[in-house]
């Protein structure tokens, strides 16, 4: 099973998009919700010249140097503010401070602070954090702990994290740490897809048009894997190229699968039977139409 790296610095900006900002601070989360980036910052540190100890607005001026909005983007000035509110034990910022730790190619050291933290972040119940830990349990490629994960995973995935609900999904369709129950598995990639999963959306189209867990449904499979085309999808434009290609599931649309085909490459998805299928080699020149 296949499961995301955590060796990146993606990871840190994809936690803090998926991360609401508290709105504790008044002003300065209003004015950061406005785009006045300026204004949040100035606003936030006035709220600490009252009150050190104020973990919300330590937390948006380090999410605005991690986004680098309204300032350069450093990420070593973010870790060190959302240090700070960690320190406060703030579960936003103990989750946010473990993350960053995960960021860019962390060695040991950083791996077990960053653990020890968003386990704090976790006793909180903070459900991306539970996820992150998930996560962790099975970064070791050789000897990933999927029990421990599937715990890890359950809980956060209690907590509403869509994330946890999709990695669920994976566990129990392919069998680790869990029997082996695609039924299991369709359900939790059917809540991770309410909550607009787009892996999720596809894993699920995959097992209805197959009929592994759900009742097999082609029509209703072109569905999601539309859904997920829609989000961006390179997998899902792919396949949806191919049943419209095919018209399976839906009426045959040579032209529409040639679009998704070309949204799929563009994303850098190559399938060179579908463009044999489709008669096209060339690669597209320009983003096809809306």
């Amino acid at each position: 099973m296949k499961r995301p790296a955590l060796k990146s610095a993606a990871l840190f900006a994809a936690l803090l998009a998926a991360t609401p900002v508290s709105a504790a601070p008044d002003l300065a989360f209003g004015a950061y919700q406005r785009g006045d980036f300026a204004s949040a910052m100035q606003e936030a540190k006035k709220r600490l010249a009252g009150n050190p100890k104020d973990a919300a607005a330590l937390t948006l001026i380090g999410r605005l140097y991690a986004e680098g909005a309204g300032v350069q983007r450093d990420p070593k000035q973010a870790l060190d503010w959302f240090r700070r509110a960690a320190e406060l034990s703030d579960t936003q910022g103990l989750y946010l401070y473990g993350a960053g730790l995960l960021a860019d190619s962390p060695g040991p050291r950083e791996r077990a602070s960053a653990k020890a933290v968003l386990e704090k972040a976790a006793a909180q119940n903070h459900a991306a954090a539970l996820n992150l830990l998930g996560e962790m349990a099975l970064s070791n490629a050789d000897a990933p702990d999927f029990e421990k994960a599937l715990g890890f995973f359950r809980r956060a995935a209690e907590g509403g994290d869509a994330d946890a609900k999709y990695a669920l999904g994976e566990l129990y369709k392919h069998g680790k740490g869990v029997a082996k129950d695609d039924r299991a598995a369709a359900q939790w990639f059917r809540a991770a897809a309410d909550n607009g999963h787009s892996a999720a959306l596809v894993e699920l189209a995959i097992l209805t048009f197959n009929g592994a867990g759900v009742p097999r449904d082609p029509a209703s499979a072109v569905k999601l894997f539309r859904r997920a085309a829609e989000l961006g999808n390179p997998v899902a434009q792919d396949r949806l190229a191919w049943l419209l290609a095919q018209g399976r599931g839906a009426p045959q649309n040579l032209a529409e699968a040639r679009d998704w085909r070309d949204r799929a490459r563009l994303a850098g998805l190559k399938d060179a039977e579908l463009d044999l299928f489709l008669g096209v080699s060339e690669a597209p020149k320009a983003a096809p139409r809306e």
